[in-house]
């Protein structure tokens, strides 16, 4: 058997976990504090992922059609 060339992936250092954590927990804060922000902010998001989802049918329409 070969022997494994690439480590096993250990889930990052210490800062990004510190990092993760950090967002995390702005993330809460601001739903808390401000919740009609953020549904505002995350209804937006997907707002705008729907348009280019719809921008990319409509190119590939184009194209393949």
């Amino acid at each position: 058997m070969p022997k494994n060339v690439f480590p096993p992936d250990t889930g990052g250092g210490v800062l990004r976990k510190v990092v993760g954590v950090l967002v995390a927990l702005a993330v809460l804060a601001l739903v808390v504090k401000h919740p009609n922000d953020a549904a505002t902010w995350v209804s937006s998001v997907f707002r705008m992922l729907g348009g280019m989802v719809d921008g990319i049918s409509e190119f590939l329409r184009e194209v393949l059609g």
